[in-house]
């Protein structure tokens, strides 16, 4: 029914309130039983209006002197109309007062009634749809085959109309601001993309094409947003994986990116499975490896440039390009580490070694937060 999913007896209290204050006269609502559910008389309240059985039953509107209220049952002068919604009626609207003094003002409130419900519902339906997706996002990233039906889940987000074949990207963001799902959405509001909150602050968007990684920029730097992206994926167990990626790539990133907002999870996939390794095996890997060249005051740079040597394919000049230095710095940098672990990063099985401790190094730090930066690509 109708009535009881939108009239309830507080939106009738508030607009039977507010409605007599406008007009100057008593306003009351009643349901399609004829009980007052709302009135600026707040002891009718819960009482009979017995004229209100007459205007449900005709759904026309009706008036009613002092002489013919006296002979019904709760009913004072004035006049009462039905409140039509979707063409049913959901209950009445009275307005107390001769009935000349309150018809010019009827219309207007039985209109105001209808357009106030009408909100109601299509506040309720637009909660209940968000409400929806939420739930939806929430199953997804925790879904599990043996618990949980995959078939299930696609024909909820079918009913939804979301369209499975279009490849998403799963973004997280830790967003600050009062309401982040809103602010969220100014970035990712059309018809195919999905905002929900998972925690306080925390944003997840199943992001539809086109360009949701530009989107993403933007929201980054507009909000002071930090964000893990993951590639596009289908399904559902696909959008769970990438759910997964992102959750890492918001984690990792501020390791090893500083100055970046966004964070892609291509770009981070080796940390990713480094980070997947237990911290005690990590910890020895690394000391291992780099020794006491991790004690030296320039390790951060040398640390950056095993890092360019080794994705840089081992090449002088390259590598030297990509750290803006000379060729016969960057050769210092890797005798030094020849000097100070007894590895030679110029072969490649030990320049890779060194790269991957590097890397490991990188998740050791403590990351910063984020602050007033610019958007910096992570690839």
């Amino acid at each position: 029914m109708v009535e009881h999913a939108v009239l309830t007896a507080e939106l009738a209290r508030e607009i039977a309130g507010e409605t007599s204050r406008i007009v100057g006269h008593n306003v009351l609502i009643t349901g399609r039983d004829g009980v007052v559910m709302g009135s600026g008389d707040t002891r009718r309240i819960g009482t009979l209006h017995e004229a209100s059985l007459e205007v449900m039953r005709t759904l026309e509107p009706a008036w009613h002197s002092a002489e013919q209220a006296r002979r019904l049952g709760g009913v004072r002068p004035g006049m009462t109309l039905p409140i039509m919604l979707d063409g049913a009626a959901v209950g009445t609207v009275g307005i107390t007062g001769s009935p000349r003094q309150v018809r010019q003002f009827g219309l207007v409130v039985q209109r105001q009634t209808e357009i106030l419900l009408r909100e109601a519902v299509l506040l309720r339906s637009k909660l209940a749809r968000e409400r929806a997706l939420t739930d939806l996002v929430r199953d997804i990233a925790l879904y599990d085959a043996d618990d949980t039906d995959a078939d299930a889940i696609a024909g909820r987000a079918a009913e939804l109309g979301l369209d499975a074949t279009i490849p998403r990207v799963v973004a997280l963001a830790d967003v600050p601001a009062a309401e982040p799902v809103r602010a969220v959405r100014e970035f990712f509001g059309r018809p195919q993309d999905v905002v929900a909150e998972m925690a306080a602050g925390r944003v997840c968007v199943l992001a539809g094409p086109p360009g949701p990684l530009d989107r993403c920029q933007r929201l980054a730097v507009a909000l002071n947003a930090r964000i893990g992206v993951s590639d596009p994926a289908t399904g559902v167990l696909g959008l769970r994986n990438a759910y997964r990626d992102a959750a890492d790539a918001l984690r990792i990133g501020p390791f090893v990116e500083a100055d970046t907002l966004v964070h892609t999870a291509g770009a981070l996939r080796l940390h990713q499975l480094l980070a997947a390794t237990g911290r005690q095996t990590r910890d020895r890997f690394t000391e291992l490896t780099l020794g006491p060249l991790r004690t030296e005051p320039d390790w951060p740079i040398l640390r950056e440039t095993l890092i360019a040597w080794a994705e840089s394919g081992f090449h002088l000049v390259r590598a030297a390009a990509r750290l803006h230095i000379h060729r016969n710095t960057l050769i210092y940098r890797l005798d030094k580490t020849v000097t100070k672990t007894g590895r030679t990063a110029r072969i490649p099985a030990e320049g890779l070694r060194l790269y991957l401790a590097c890397l490991t190094d990188q998740l050791e730090r403590e990351p910063p937060r984020a602050g007033p930066q610019t958007w910096k690509s992570s690839g």
